[in-house]
């Protein structure tokens, strides 16, 4: 099962590179991962997303919370949450193709950030599964380049992660 699990963390050199390698050590895969400082400059937040059964994810968040930079751990599979990524795609725009291009970007609420005479950029945020549909909407062979930000995830309503 798939599981997002957001880490806050102390803000500091090599916190990043022991929460990877713990996964590492351990064969996990990290399927995606984000980090930015918070409102607080001494703490990190960081979005990883991994998969396993409950026993794996049970073990990896106690081995997180046995780190000496993770100050607090939720995995927010286990609640509400609201999910989003942030993807970029640099597509072939040419003769015809640029108004169906910028049909299917309009259908998918993207936006078009840079324009040249052969390409469109295309700027499109939501779930992982909107930014793969998106792609799949598209012609294969007009996607020059694709980068994408990885999970972040806030829990919904009273619950949050905080000191």
């Amino acid at each position: 099962m798939r599981h997002i699990i957001s880490i806050l963390m102390e803000n500091e050199a090599g916190a990043l590179s022991r929460v990877a390698g713990l996964f590492s050590a351990r064969g996990y895969n990290i399927e995606s991962l984000t980090v930015a400082p918070t409102e607080d400059p001494s703490l990190s937040r960081m979005t990883l997303v991994t998969r396993g059964t409950d026993e794996i994810i049970e073990q990896i968040t106690k081995q997180l919370n046995k780190l000496v930079d993770v100050v607090k751990l939720m995995d927010m599979t286990e609640g509400p949450h609201i999910e989003r990524e942030m993807m970029l795609a640099k597509v072939r725009a040419e003769g015809d193709m640029r108004e169906e291009l910028k049909r299917v970007s309009d259908i998918f609420r993207g936006r078009i950030i840079d324009v040249t005479d052969k390409t469109y950029t295309i700027e499109l945020t939501g779930a992982g599964d909107k930014l793969d549909a998106f792609l799949q909407a598209l012609d294969q062979g007009l996607i020059i380049e694709v980068v994408r930000s990885g999970v972040s995830g806030i829990a919904r309503g009273e619950r949050a992660l905080r000191l």
